[in-house]
């Protein structure tokens, strides 16, 4: 689906396309989209189990985005015992704890995205 719609578009002036495949931690895993990243969001109000109940997705993520850390205190959510959890699952992929809210941790998402993608030859890429 996603490469047929691909091949309708315009994208002369791209840089960067996101793809979201949305569904739940299971099935997105399962199907190349033919990305050069495949990076995991993750709201934290999930639950810190879920890295090992839905492995796969975090194991299959070449970064893993932690959001919504500024709700932690109100869920009884352990940022760290995520982390942990999702370390051991996928120990390479970098963890950045965000919040869209409060801005929190985003600078270095960015950071982290734009050397992957001038680490690619998209040096035009910001």
């Amino acid at each position: 689906m996603v490469h047929n719609a691909f091949h309708g578009f315009d994208v002369k002036g791209f840089d960067v396309l996101f793809i979201e495949n949305v569904g739940n931690l299971v099935c997105p895993a399962e199907f190349n989209l033919g990305e050069d990243l495949k990076i995991m969001v993750f709201s934290t109000t999930e639950g810190a189990e879920k890295p090992k109940k839905y492995p796969l997705m975090f194991h299959e993520a070449d970064a893993v985005i932690l959001n919504k850390v500024d709700l932690a205190p109100y869920t009884g959510i352990s940022i760290e015992e995520l982390a942990q959890n999702v370390r051991e699952v996928n120990p390479l992929a970098p963890i950045f704890a965000v919040s869209c809210r409060t801005g929190e941790g985003i600078e270095a998402w960015i950071t982290w995205r734009r050397e992957q993608i001038r680490s690619r030859n998209f040096d035009k890429c910001a």
